[in-house]
């Protein structure tokens, strides 16, 4: 499993040794790591790429909706090759299969836009890992971190458009506009062209881009200040940085992403579906 690599010894003033943490607790597609004041969640599903399915979702959510007010940084990260390959087609398809009128896709944007509203609000600050592709949803996590750190090999995709659906998902749209600006995403929504980790970096998608073996120490070296700073101030900041930004984005459209996948998707099922 992926962990910050700040020491264990109770000697070091940047330590995160507490004897009465919790093991490792493994959900059905997460593993999460507490050491002190840092929890580290992964997704643990490499075998399928990471990709974001109802039982995921439920996981993050069980996750990042308990809120332990001693967690001052949350790393978010990925076991295998890529960091998330998006969302799970089969279980999109087996949603309109079962019902047309795009129900359960509803169901499954909303826990999507919890999901990322729970990364941006949480009282801890927020750090993505990124290692490989992140894709769709994969992408709309990671942005949803305060901090984003990539490996100098990772890349980044929107393929919606090209799968016949719209940039709908947990809120990605208004929050992308914001950090990138629309030119730069207009461009790369509308080819479905992937952003290298480079390009990424130059349009604020990453803050910081690293070779992949240095991964965990870029992310200690954003965890190490933050444990020295007070609590009740990092917490502060980050609200009033987040009211910043939600006020600059206008009317937030992204509240309706649930309905637009789902009457989209409905309409595209229905005329692919043989009469």
């Amino acid at each position: 499993m992926n962990t910050p690599l700040l020491s264990d010894d109770p000697d070091d003033p940047d330590a995160l040794h507490d004897p009465d943490d919790p093991d490792d607790r493994i959900l059905k597609t997460l593993r999460t790591r507490r050491r002190g004041p840092v929890l580290t969640v992964e997704l643990n599903v490499p075998e399928r790429g990471n990709v974001v399915d109802e039982a995921m979702l439920d996981d993050l959510l069980s996750v990042l909706d308990d809120q332990d007010p001693s967690v001052r940084v949350l790393v978010l990260t990925a076991a295998g090759q890529d960091f998330c390959l998006g969302g799970d087609r089969e279980e999109f398809a087996g949603h309109l299969a079962q019902d047309p009128t795009g129900n359960g896709i509803r169901v499954s944007g909303v826990k999507a836009r919890r999901v990322c509203d729970a990364l941006t609000s949480h009282p801890a600050v927020t750090i993505a890992r990124v290692q490989g592709r992140a894709v769709g949803a994969g992408f709309a996590l990671a942005l949803a971190c305060d901090l984003r750190v990539g490996a100098d090999t990772a890349t980044f995709r929107l393929p919606e458009l090209a799968l016949g659906l719209p940039t709908a998902w947990g809120g990605l749209l208004p929050r992308l506009i914001s950090e990138v600006g629309a030119a730069s995403v207009r461009e790369f929504i509308l080819t479905g062209r992937p952003l290298t980790a480079q390009e990424a970096l130059g349009l604020s998608v990453l803050q910081r881009v690293v070779p992949e073996d240095a991964l965990d120490a870029a992310v200690d070296k954003w965890a190490r200040p933050l444990l020295r700073r007070s609590p009740p101030a990092v917490r502060v900041t980050k609200t009033l940085l987040n009211s910043l930004t939600a006020s600059t984005r206008l009317a937030d459209a992204s509240v309706l992403d649930p309905e637009l996948m789902a009457a989209v998707a409905s309409e595209v099922h229905h005329m692919r579906t043989p009469r």
